[in-house]
């Protein structure tokens, strides 16, 4: 800490108590000038080396010398808990929030980035650094083109801002610092040492891999430390952690299981304070937890995660099964990290993770603070396995990054209306010039792998990306060059996908009548609404009966089918129980489904609009209030009107006392269940605003 400024080191001081010096990693950055340079740089550290306090310092140097920064994650759940980590710097006079135009220290996902550099070019000027955290997820999928874009753009359009990206280490590092202008600052300290090792079921005389984790799992409880494991599928969180309950639960403390007690009831309590029962998954997780086992993935309510997550940093759980997303999710170390499955899923069957996947998840065992020593057990079938997956896993070179611009259609159709619709292309050459720019116009013109036709396979993508766009009328060529439609504005506006604006324009175009239920159908069939899926194979008719009684055959229920049927029960008031047992679904996860849903009905009216269907403006209102609110249209006005009464009130209420509500007195209304006073007085406010209007 001797080397930083006093006003820095003051900062730290208070702000981060615990850390008494900076670590080797951290001091070859400063040793290399990262503080007092303006060069870009790229910090290349293990996992729990310190990658965020470095980013601080370098924000905090930035503020002080009355600049403004912007801090970007990958992930919602990040932004959110660097937020919260971050607003300690307020108690020395440092603004931090989410909006840049408001704040010193602005923490913004990729995606709230990238649209800032499309539309708000005169804050975007303002920035004077800019941090990019998870950086080497610019070789992931979905996310990567994002930020490359992103960064590509802001180089543009604000040339002096100076970027720090931190990373863990990447083989082809060098050429993404060539092509960031950056320096880099690699090293391989890693503040709790990882011990990483393959283990099979013969060393261990086991049956399968479920009792290798087992054994792992009693370990760590005479060891009195945390486990977490990786699996490959929701399904397999949950039967592991039954599993491992069921064989753990005779042989935990009685103190530690009135703890668990006190979780699991938690846990259950998420859907009673909405009006639903526990479902039979809210159960199930429940029984688990009583045990010190949860499970993690997307199929739960959003509560219930955060008691996970929040429990399990307090030491009231024992270990978590969660699906490989929880790698890049908030931060939750153990000493012990299992991973099952090296294989998931794809288009093409099962696929091996990637090694850097299993770096990541690995990466996440060694609590700094709290532990001496992390340890990270991959588990295979024999022994030979072991040994195969040693030599690629554990001795293995993590894969070279690439850009995955081109590869994903959604992502070029959506830069290249970006650049037209801002203003900042107007012809095929000018769309040339800034995917040049880009990572992967570097990797095919200038990087080590690079040929004399890579700026050629550049211009044919374009311009047939181009033809695409200008078929499905989003951008057309006019007097002056490439235009956008309202139809491209609208969409470059927007956070959705090119394929789902498209289907929604088609859909607007061909329909005779407004079929709200048709809808659904329509809107649960895009890439950007989340599926409410299947939970296992059982008859799926159910599904499809539900569909033909509005109207809509469908030969085979996917999970489409499955989250178009629990989103129509779920306008007509049916709980998460209900329409779990209904279709073996999923439910805790409706409501997000439905709010993204509700988003999305707005975004069809604005298309209706701009076709010139302006007759179902109100109906398409009361359909995204019946979707955000859980509601059949009898009870929207009281829904909407009283902040916080929910349905399930708000229906007792009606059955009640009718819609009329201007007689009925304060006391009645607090006999039913869940009303307050102040609920009741909000409640004989709206019924004295509807008699006057």
């Amino acid at each position: 800490m001797k080397f930083l400024m006093p006003e820095i080191r003051k900062i730290i001081t208070d702000c981060y108590p615990y850390i008494k010096s900076l670590n080797p990693a951290q001091m070859s950055a400063v040793e290399a000038g990262y503080l007092e340079s303006d060069e870009n740089f790229i910090i290349a550290i293990p996992t729990a080396s310190g990658k965020t306090l470095l980013g601080v310092l370098a924000a905090i140097q930035a503020i002080m010398d009355g600049g403004r920064v912007i801090y970007t994650v990958p992930l919602i759940s990040i932004q959110n808990e660097k937020v919260k980590e971050f607003r300690e710097l307020e108690k020395h006079g440092i603004s931090v929030g989410k909006d840049p135009r408001t704040s010193d220290l602005a923490v913004m996902v990729f995606e709230s980035f990238d649209s800032l550099t499309r539309f708000s070019w005169n804050t975007l000027r303002e920035i004077d650094l800019l941090i990019v955290d998870e950086f080497h997820m610019i070789g992931e999928y979905s996310r990567g083109p994002v930020i490359e874009s992103a960064i590509t753009r802001a180089r543009k359009l604000n040339p002096t801002m100076r970027i720090v990206a931190l990373s863990a280490t990447l083989s082809n590092m060098d050429e993404i610092g060539e092509w960031l202008g950056a320096r880099i600052v690699e090293h391989d300290y890693r503040p709790v040492p990882l011990h990483r090792e393959v283990l099979d079921t013969e060393m261990f005389g086991a049956r399968d891999k479920n009792q290798v984790v087992l054994k792992i799992l009693e370990r760590s409880i005479s060891e009195d430390s945390q486990t977490l494991a990786f699996v490959s599928t929701r399904r397999f969180t949950e039967s592991l952690a039954s599993y491992l309950a069921d064989r753990i639960k005779k042989k935990i403390p009685g103190d530690l299981l009135e703890r668990f007690d006190e979780v699991a009831e938690r846990i259950l309590d998420v859907p009673r304070s909405s009006g639903s029962p526990p479902t039979s998954t809210c159960l199930k997780l429940a029984d688990c937890i009583r045990a010190g086992v949860a499970f993690h993935h997307a199929g739960l309510f959003n509560r219930q995660r955060e008691i996970i997550e929040d429990e399990f940093r307090r030491g009231n759980i024992l270990m978590i099964t969660a699906t490989p997303s929880l790698m890049y999710g908030v931060n939750l170390p153990s000493r012990t990290v299992v991973i099952r499955d090296y294989t998931r899923w794809t288009g093409q069957g099962p696929q091996r993770i990637p090694v850097f996947d299993y770096e990541q998840m690995s990466g996440r065992a060694g609590r700094p603070l709290y532990d001496d020593i992390g340890y990270s057990y991959l588990i295979a079938k024999s022994h030979d396995e072991a040994m195969e997956l040693e030599e690629y896993y554990v001795n293995g070179e993590v894969e070279r990054t690439n850009s995955r611009l081109m590869e994903n259609r959604d992502a070029l159709y959506r830069q290249i209306i970006a650049q037209v619709a801002s203003g900042l292309a107007s012809t095929t050459e000018d769309l040339l010039e800034f995917f040049r720019e880009s990572f992967y116009g570097y990797q095919m013109s200038e990087g080590p792998f690079s040929n004399a036709f890579g700026l050629d396979s550049i211009q044919y993508e374009i311009e047939t990306a181009t033809e695409f766009l200008m078929k499905n009328r989003i951008i057309y060529p006019g007097p002056s060059g490439l235009s956008a439609t309202e139809f491209g504005l609208l969409i470059a506006k927007s956070s959705y996908s090119v394929e789902t604006a498209i289907k929604l324009h088609q859909f607007a175009s061909e329909m005779d009548e407004l079929d709200i239920y048709r809808l659904i159908y329509e809107l649960a069939g895009t890439p950007d609404i989340p599926l409410i899926p299947f939970k296992g194979r059982k008859s799926r008719d159910p599904v499809r009966e539900r569909l033909m009684e509005h109207g809509i055959f469908v030969m085979d229920a996917g999970n489409s089918e499955a989250t178009a049927a629990a989103l129509i029960e779920w306008i007509n008031e049916r709980t998460e129980y209900e329409i779990e047992n209904a279709f073996n679904v999923y439910a805790a996860s409706t409501r997000r489904t439905a709010y993204e849903a509700s988003r999305l009905v707005k975004f069809f009216k604005r298309i209706c609009e701009i076709q010139g269907v302006y007759g179902y403006a109100g109906k398409l209102d009361v359909l995204a209030a019946r979707l955000y609110y859980g509601v059949r249209d009898d009870i929207i006005p009281l829904v909407v009107g009283v902040r916080g009464l929910g349905r399930v009130r708000a229906r007792k209420i009606v059955e009640t006392f009718g819609e009329d509500l201007r007689h009925v007195r304060k006391d009645e209304l607090k006999r039913i269940d869940g009303i307050g006073e102040k609920l009741a007085d909000a409640i004989r406010g709206y019924a004295e605003r509807s008699c006057q209007s």
